[in-house]
């Protein structure tokens, strides 16, 4: 009873202040620039941090350690991709799109599609924010499965009613800070989360790393190889590619794209890259380490059962911490779902309000009104995913994949393109958003042989063929076009 009302405490606590952090943004959202962007006003930390923060969500603290525990070493291909994706995208994406952004006076990414590429028809502004809607479901549910895991352990509640509180916990501040209240409580969570994913381990591992590296060798020795699966067998060519290629998604990811649009500055995008990297990988070491330590524990403990490898986290702080740090570790959990389905409402409310809304039913509708039915959104949207999560066989990693690869194959190749290359028009970015956005869709559905890749692969190099053809047999871009890629050209050079 003592443990369980330390770590109640604790969590209240928590969810205190972060409510508070939320209000304190309402009272700073005056119009939906702020409600969607922050204002543009974000520095390097909170950029960094909530980029990772929305990024990494509960499977960094649930679904990563899980397959650690299952695998081993073999998830380092994994964290490695995802930790040279953080990188690339940082390097690539970020200036360039926050000065593109300021150049089209866009907010959204369906948005900065559309005048990117002059597209009066809003065609392009339409799909884009459809795709947004249906992946961001998936995503979205992800964090709900997996707040609705960590409710179900650490408090023995009923799975449908853990994740109907925790959804309750996200939408509460996402709904009347907006933008701000998001970027601010990630900016906490982060620090919180890669806190925990060090502690945790550390404190839980006997001996020294070679002690532990012995102790995975008497459990399982395949365990302990980048090229054998837990079982003995060779990890085929299309396995280590379809964990690699998880780097691949970052480039099309809305609500991290967002964080680099919304830093107050240029200059200010090569401070946060470094945090972000660091943190990143600081994130990813803690992850599995907590995943083969665990692994080693539950061994060496004997009497303790796991029936749910994704829950390893959660059973290594109750059985190593005293009940007030407990809480506080376990409050990192709620840390990662809040600061990833924050982000991701924020970015399908805005597609709702501001590239369906606005666009299709009231062009001339007020910035207020479109913060209100941004907020309508918020909960319409929540409703759906949690719908969506009420399956409690529901695995964190398995959901992120699917919307991971949505993202990453729809808005990735026409993203980095739209940036770089000139002669891109229209018809080129529509066809790569469809292409690969559909290739997701129907890849997912086969299997067998080369269907085993993992979607995202096919999906990009699909949708860069799809904007490259398509582009090159449409002719040129007209001539509004052009000016405002000379301009953006002028302004990047400007701000460096």
């Amino acid at each position: 009873m003592e443990n369980s009302f330390a770590i109640t405490t604790t969590f209240i606590a928590y969810l205190v202040l972060m409510l508070a952090i939320g209000v304190i943004a309402y009272l700073r959202t005056k119009n939906s620039t702020d409600y969607f962007l922050g204002g543009r006003t974000l520095g390097p930390w909170p950029a960094a941090l909530s980029a990772g923060a929305s990024d990494m969500s509960g499977w960094l603290l649930l679904g990563l350690p899980g397959y650690a525990y299952a695998a081993g070493i073999e998830a380092f291909w994994l964290a490695g991709g995802l930790l040279l994706g953080t990188w690339a995208n940082w390097l690539i994406n970020a200036k360039r799109l926050r000065t593109y952004s300021i150049t089209t006076d866009s907010l959204t990414i369906p948005e900065f599609f559309a005048r990117r590429f002059n597209d009066n028809s809003k065609l392009i502004q339409t799909i884009s924010a459809f795709f947004i809607l249906l992946f961001f479901l998936f995503y979205t549910s992800s964090g709900l499965v997996a707040g609705g895991k960590l409710f179900e352990t650490v408090f023995g509640l009923d799975y449908s009613i853990a994740v109907v509180i925790g959804t309750l916990c996200v939408v509460s501040y996402t709904l009347f800070g907006g933008f701000l209240a998001v970027s601010w409580t990630d900016l906490v969570q982060g620090l919180l989360m890669a806190a925990a994913l060090i502690i945790v381990p550390v404190a839980t591992m006997q001996g020294s790393f070679s002690d532990l590296t012995h102790q995975l060798e008497a459990i399982n020795p395949e365990l302990l190889t980048l090229w054998n699966d837990s079982k003995g067998e060779p990890l085929s060519a299309i396995a280590i590619i379809s964990l690699v290629a998880w780097g691949l998604g970052y480039f099309g990811q809305p609500h991290i794209l967002a964080r680099f649009k919304a830093t107050r500055s240029n200059k200010d995008l090569t401070t946060a890259r470094r945090i972000a990297v660091v943190w990143t990988g600081l994130s990813m070491i803690g992850a599995l380490m907590v995943g083969v330590v665990g692994l080693v524990y539950v061994t060496n403990t004997g009497s303790v059962s796991l029936d749910d490898g994704e829950k390893i986290f959660m059973l290594l702080v109750n059985s190593m911490f005293h009940p007030v740090v407990a809480g506080i570790l376990l409050a990192a959990i709620l840390a990662a779902v809040m600061s990833t389905a924050d982000s991701q409402l924020l970015v399908s409310s805005s597609a709702l309000a501001e590239d369906f809304y606005k666009q299709v039913f009231k062009q001339d509708a007020s910035s207020d009104e479109i913060v209100m039915v941004g907020r309508i959104a918020v909960v319409g949207i929540s409703i759906i995913a949690l719908i969506l999560a009420m399956s409690p066989d529901s695995s964190v990693l398995t959901l992120v994949s699917y919307a991971w690869a949505g993202f990453g194959a729809a808005f990735g190749p026409a993203m980095v393109l739209s940036l770089y290359w000139s002669r891109m028009n229209r018809n080129g970015a529509l066809a790569g958003i469809i292409v690969g956005g559909v290739t997701i869709v129907i890849w997912k559905q086969l299997t067998g042989g080369v269907f085993d890749v993992y979607e995202i692969v096919p999906g990009i190099i699909f949708s860069t063929i799809a904007i490259v053809v398509v582009s090159l047999m449409t002719g040129e871009p007209d001539e509004v076009v052009k000016a405002q890629h000379a301009k953006f050209e002028k302004q990047l050079q400007e701000l460096e």
